[in-house]
């Protein structure tokens, strides 16, 4: 097939080109989550397209407004976590139940959140998705697709007909290539309905959080001088797109006066619904993001969890377009993500259940949770988890480094201090050799991982684990996740290698 194996020419075609041939991927929606993955894709040399319904990446409302901790890693394995560093402001963002958890001794690069809003995230994705000439067909959406023995073929809402291998839904909670591929979307039904809105008001507001009978609700200052504001609404049944009166009602709810709200620069309404699809693969469409996973806004997470996925699969699925690996290699995918959403959506319903009502039971709990979390143990625990800095895949037994991310060592390669993950900016594996130079050899994978002869000196250091046992060589997917922990006898690393790399070359 032409497109497996793209030139710089192919790269380089007209929009009109591009159509008649196709694309090795396409993927629907250019949030965050269809970003990230087009980078990932992109560097592995494969030909990406994204289709996005918006003419431009300019978004008004606020949505999400941070990054974690792992997601600041995952950008730092790439590269790029400056350009965010540099707009964002560093804080302690991790959070359960509006208790906050401070992971600044947490053994990572960065111990901390970043405050940055999904406006500036997407675009500072989307400028790097045009560094690696990335096409995206805006003002369009993926109405239908048909799918043969050897690829799909993907209609656009404009009668464009795009040829792909794969399809990856990145397209929100109400994920139409989700539903037309007839994935199941399991899960809760909504128990109570926020408003989220950024506003003025001509008279000063009572900035806080507040807890009642309804739930919580919050005003806050926005850098712009505007209002944030948060409401539970007291009824669940709604019509038609939030409004100003809505808002104003609210408001008078809780507050007993809407404070001469006016000028919303945008009004959003949404609920603790919590579901998530049953299956992330169905043949040659796969779901990523909120397409395949949705929760109330709580914690933060949904974002970060949608990156995470991007990077999880990008990488799986270049090496199943390249033909280096088997499809089942996709399998892996919803193998590991599933049950890292899933975890997201029991702690976010936990939070839910702390906040929802301002009665007097659920006041005492939230008094004892903050206590519990004010001791080093529980509150390190809960701020890995809500950080995801403790992702661990099962990946069998063995070292307790298998399976985790891979820590950001200082390490020594050729005489020079480097920074382990800027070995990964390439979006490809290596294999870690700390034992004598030149002990592994890995020649039939050679065009697919490097191998670093390395030295480290200091203490391995693991959030919630603790110290653990100085490994003599590591394999380190292009996710930065570890694949094998070896001895001097490298038993088993010719089986890891087959596994996440495919079959040895000549």
């Amino acid at each position: 097939m032409p497109f497996l194996l793209p030139t710089s020419r192919s790269r380089n075609r007209t929009s009109a080109e591009r159509a008649a041939a196709g694309h090795a991927v396409i993927i629907a929606g250019a949030g965050p989550t269809g970003l990230m993955l087009a980078a990932e894709l992109a560097l592995a040399q494969i030909d990406v397209a994204i289709v996005e319904r918006r003419a431009s990446q300019d978004i008004v409302e606020t949505r999400a407004g941070g990054l974690h901790a792992r997601s600041i890693e995952i950008l730092d394995q790439r590269g790029i976590a400056g350009r965010f560093l540099r707009e964002g402001q560093i804080t302690q963002l991790a959070g359960f139940a509006w208790t906050r958890l401070d992971i600044g001794d947490l053994p990572t690069r960065h111990p901390y959140g970043l405050t940055l809003r999904q406006n500036h995230i997407e675009r500072l994705l989307a400028e790097w998705v045009a560094e690696l000439a990335v096409p995206i067909y805006r003002s369009r959406e993926v109405t239908g697709f048909a799918e043969d023995e050897t690829g799909l073929d993907v209609t656009l809402s404009d009668g464009t007909r795009l040829r792909a291998l794969y399809l990856v839904g990145c397209d929100g909670g109400r994920s139409l290539v989700r539903k037309r591929a007839g994935i199941d979307f399991p899960g809760s039904k909504p128990s109570l309905s926020n408003l989220m809105a950024e506003v003025e008001m001509r008279e000063e507001p009572q900035f806080g959080l507040r807890h009642d009978a309804l739930g919580f609700h919050g005003l806050s200052k926005t850098g712009s001088g505007r209002v944030l504001v948060v409401l539970t609404e007291a009824t669940l049944a709604h019509d038609g797109e939030p409004s100003l009166s809505d808002l104003s009602a609210a408001l008078k709810t809780v507050y007993g006066t809407d404070f001469g709200v006016n000028n919303p620069a945008w009004i959003s309404r949404f609920t603790d619904a919590a579901r998530q699809a049953a299956s992330y693969r169905r043949s040659r469409v796969l779901l990523a993001g909120d397409a395949a996973h949705i929760h109330h806004s709580v914690g933060g997470q949904g974002l970060n969890l949608g990156v995470q996925d991007a990077v999880n699969l990008g990488w799986k699925l270049a090496q199943v377009v390249h033909g280096i690996a088997p499809e089942s290699l996709l399998d892996t995918y919803h193998g590991e993500r599933h049950p890292v959403a899933a975890r997201v959506l029991k702690t976010t319903m936990a939070q839910i259940a702390l906040l929802r009502r301002g009665d007097d039971g659920r006041k005492a709990a939230r008094e004892v949770i903050s206590e519990l979390l004010a001791m080093d143990e529980p509150r390190q625990r809960l701020g890995a988890m809500m950080s995801g800095l403790d992702i661990a895949y099962d990946l069998g037994e063995g070292h307790a480094l298998l399976g985790r991310r891979m820590p950001d060592l200082d390490i020594s390669v050729d005489g020079q201090k480097i920074a382990l993950f800027t070995l990964l900016h390439g979006a490809r594996g290596v294999l870690l050799n700390f034992g004598k130079p030149g002990g592994i050899d890995i020649t039939p994978w050679a065009d697919r991982l490097a191998t670093v002869d390395a030295d480290y000196d200091g203490a391995w250091q693991l959030p919630v684990i603790g110290a653990v046992t100085a490994p003599s060589a590591v394999l380190v997917r292009p996710d930065g996740h570890v694949a094998w922990v070896g001895d001097e006898s490298r038993r088993g690393l010719a089986e890891a290698l087959t596994r996440w790399f495919g079959p040895g070359g000549g």
